[in-house]
C-alpha cells in the first residue's frame, strides 16, 4: 500500500488506522464461490465513492470452473494499470496461497480461509498472515443448508473492515446485486456480509483508509469495456443488431438484447456468424448503421460478408474481443492477435477501418465514433477491443449524454439524381440512401458484392474495377488525413519510444513514469487508429532512437509484432522493432520497463 500519510491508534490502542492512497488487492479461489462477484463490488464501490479503479481477471476455459483471481487496484490518485504486486491477497483455498503469495509485495498481508489453508513457514516472515475460519464462520453466519456459499460475501465484510470501506454503500450494491432473488438470498448474503464485518481483525496489527479522492464531486459511471462499448453504440444511434454467442464477445449481445427494445430496436441472435454479420448488412442497407461481433474464430467467419460490405460501400459496424488464439485457443485469456485479419482478412483488396479502444471510457467513445465514420464514409468500420478491457471495471467521468446521443434514423428526403458509386465525388466519399428515398430522375441504383458502375450495376470493365479500386481506396485516405496527430507522452525526443495500442495503454505510461523516475529517457504515443493510420508518425519516431511497439502477439518470423510489422511496412524505419509476449496475461509495468532496456541494451534485430 502506497503512502501511508498518518496513522491513530484504534478503540483500545492495540490497531492503528493508516491513510493510504492506493491499494491493490487480489482475491484468489474458483471462479464459482463468487470471486468475481467480490472484486466487482469493491471496484463499483470505488467508483460511487470518486476514487480511480482498475481491475484484472482471469477465468478458467472450462465450463465446469476452475482457480480464478480476480485483482482490483483502488487509488484516490490515477491509476494506469491493475498492478504488478498485490498489498493484500484474499486466498480461499490452499491452490490459491501456494500459487499467488508471490504476487504481495513483501511485508504484505495473506488473509487466507484456514479452514483449508495450512501457511508455509517459510514464508511467515515475508508476508503478514492472517487467518480466519471463512467457510465455517459463513456456515455459522447464515445457517440452514447453505454450506459455505455465500463466503465471498462475509469475505468482502473482512476487507471492508480492514479498509474502512462505506458499509452503507457496500449494502446498496448488495442490495441491487440480490434485488431480483428470493428475499432469503439476500437476507443471507447480508447477514454474511455484517458477520465478516464484525469478525475481530486484531492479527492484522493496522487497518487503512483512503485519503480524499482527488477527483471529489465529479460525477462517474462504473463498468467494464464490454458494458461501455455497448452503451456507446446505444447512444450512437444504433437500433439494431445480430450476432452469435462467443466468449467474450457475448455479454455485448446479451446487453444489447435487453437494452435496444427499451430505444425502439432489436437484437437478433442468429444461427451463426454468416447470417449474423449479413443480417447487420441488411439492417445497414435499410438505412441505419448496425452492428454485429465476435471474437477471433467468428471473425473468421465473416470476413466473406465482409468483403462485400466493402465492395458495396454499406455502413457498418463489427465489433472484435479478441482473445487467445489461433482456433479456439484460449477463450479466456487476453491477446492482441487479431489485428491482421482486422486488416486485411478477407480476399481480394478490401480496405475497411480499424478503431482499437484504449480503456473502458474509450470503449463508449469508440463506439460512437465507430458509427459516426461508417456514416459519413460508407464503409464498414472494425472495433478491436480485447480480453483485458472488457472484462476489467473502470470509473470515468459520466459522460453528457444529452449531448452525445444521436438519432440516425433514415433520411427520406427526396434528392434529384443519386449515384451512390460517383468517382467524382470528392474524397472518393459518396452516401448509401435508405431504400424508399425518391430519386426524381428515376434512375434508381443497386447494391452487388459483383463490381459495379456507379450505379451499382455488375461490369466487368478493366478500367471501372480500377477505378472503383482507387475510389474504395481514397475514402480511407481521406479518412487519414483528417486524423489527430498522437499525443506524445513524455518529451518529444529521446531514447526510447514505447507504442502501444487497446489494453497496453496504461502500463506503458506508468512504464513511462517509472523509466524516467530511474534517469532512463522513454517516452510513449498510443495508437487508437489502426487502419488507417493517423498522420506525423514518420515525424514523431524520428525523434528517438529506438521505438519498440509493446503488443500481445507473437513476434512473427521477422521479430515484431503484428502493428510493429505495420508500422515497418509503411514506413521503412529499420528502428521499429517488437516487444511482445503471448503469454495470455496483461503486460506488468515492470515487465515493458525491463524488456525495453535489454533489447535496448543488446541493440537485438533478428533480419
Amino acid at each position: 500500500m502506497s503512502d501511508a500519510t498518518t496513522a491513530a491508534p484504534a478503540s483500545g490502542g492495540t490497531l492503528k488506522v493508516s491513510k493510504v492512497s492506493e491499494a491493490i488487492i487480489r482475491i484468489a479461489g474458483n471462479s464459482q464461490d463468487g470471486i468475481q462477484a467480490i472484486g466487482g463490488f469493491l471496484a463499483r464501490l470505488a467508483g460511487r465513492s470518486e476514487q480511480e479503479v482498475m481491475t484484472h481477471m482471469t477465468i478458467p476455459a472450462t465450463i465446469s470452473g476452475g482457480p480464478s483471481i480476480f485483482q482490483v487496484r483502488i487509488g484516490s490518485g490515477e491509476v494506469l494499470s491493475s498492478g504488478d504486486e498485490a498489498d493484500v491477497l484474499l486466498a480461499f483455498y490452499q491452490h490459491s496461497y501456494d500459487e499467488h503469495i508471490a504476487s504481495l509485495k513483501k511485508g504484505g498481508i495473506v488473509l487466507y480461509d484456514s479452514d483449508h489453508i495450512k501457511p508455509n513457514p517459510d514464508w511467515e516472515s515475508l508476508y503478514h498472515h492472517v487467518g480466519v475460519q471463512i467457510s465455517g464462520l459463513t456456515v455459522e453466519a447464515i445457517g440452514g443448508t447453505a454450506k459455505d456459499k455465500g463466503k465471498n460475501i462475509y469475505a468482502l465484510g473482512l476487507v471492508a473492515k480492514m479498509f474502512d470501506l462505506n458499509v452503507a454503500k457496500l449494502e446498496k450494491l448488495i442490495g441491487e446485486r440480490f434485488t431480483s432473488k428470493d428475499p432469503s438470498i439476500l437476507n443471507n448474503a447480508m447477514a454474511a456480509f455484517h458477520a465478516g464485518y464484525s469478525h475481530s481483525l486484531g492479527h492484522v496489527i493496522e487497518t487503512f483508509a483512503f485519503v480524499d479522492s482527488q477527483k471529489k464531486g465529479r460525477p462517474q459511471v462504473v463498468m467494464n469495456g464490454n458494458e461501455a462499448l455497448a452503451y456507446g453504440l446505444i447512444a450512437a444511434g444504433v437500433r439494431f443488431g445480430a450476432g452469435y454467442p462467443i466468449t467474450p464477445w457475448s455479454d455485448i449481445m446479451e446487453l444489447l438484447r435487453r437494452e435496444l427494445p427499451k430505444y425502439g430496436g432489436n437484437f437478433i441472435q442468429c444461427e451463426d456468424e454468416i447470417a449474423s454479420i449479413s443480417m447487420a448488412i441488411g439492417g445497414s442497407y435499410g438505412g441505419r448503421v448496425s452492428v454485429t461481433g465476435s471474437s477471433g474464430p467468428g471473425i473468421s467467419l465473416k470476413t466473406e460478408a465482409l468483403g462485400w460490405a466493402v465492395m458495396a460501400e454499406m455502413p457498418l459496424v463489427v465489433v472484435d474481443i479478441q482473445r487467445g488464439g489461433p482456433s479456439t485457443g484460449m477463450p479466456t485469456n487476453v491477446e492482441q492477435s487479431d489485428l491482421n485479419i482486422a486488416c486485411f482478412g478477407g480476399h481480394g483488396d478490401s480496405p475497411r477501418v480499424v478503431l482499437a479502444p484504449a480503456d473502458v471510457e474509450d470503449c463508449f467513445y469508440s463506439a460512437i465514433e465507430a458509427v459516426n465514420i461508417a456514416r459519413k464514409f460508407s464503409v464498414p468500420v472494425i472495433l478491436l477491443s480485447d480480453q483485458a478491457i472488457a472484462s476489467r471495471i473502470e470509473a470515468f467521468p459520466e459522460p453528457n449524454l444529452e449531448v452525445l446521443c444521436q438519432d440516425i434514423s433514415p433520411d427520406l428526403t427526396p434528392v434529384a439524381e443519386h449515384k451512390p458509386y460517383d468517382l467524382s465525388a470528392a474524397g472518393g466519399v459518396t452516401r448509401h440512401l435508405a431504400p424508399g428515398t425518391r430519386i426524381e430522375n428515376g434512375k434508381y441504383p443497386v447494391a452487388t458484392g459483383l463490381e459495379h458502375d456507379e450505379y451499382g450495376h455488375p461490369t466487368g470493365s478493366p478500367k471501372l474495377h480500377m477505378q472503383m479500386n482507387a475510389k474504395r481506396r481514397q475514402k480511407l485516405q481521406t479518412l487519414a488525413a483528417e486524423l489527430p496527430v498522437p499525443a506524445i507522452y513524455g518529451p518529444s525526443e529521446g531514447n526510447v519510444l514505447l507504442v502501444g495500442w487497446g489494453s497496453t495503454k496504461g502500463p506503458i505510461k506508468e512504464a513511462v513514469d517509472r523509466a524516467r523516475a530511474a534517469g532512463d529517457s522513454v517516452s510513449a504515443i498510443h495508437l487508437r487508429h489502426i487502419s488507417p493510420l493517423p498522420p506525423g508518425l514518420e515525424n514523431i519516431f524520428a525523434g528517438f532512437n529506438h521505438v519498440q511497439v509493446v503488443e500481445m502477439n507473437d513476434e512473427g518470423l521477422y521479430g515484431y509484432g503484428q502493428l510493429g510489422a505495420v508500422l515497418r511496412a509503411r514506413f521503412g524505419d529499420g528502428k521499429i522493432r517488437g516487444l511482445t509476449k503471448t503469454d495470455g496475461l496483461t503486460f506488468k509495468v515492470k515487465e515493458i520497463v525491463e524488456r525495453a532496456r535489454v533489447n535496448v541494451a543488446t541493440g537485438l534485430r533478428k533480419f
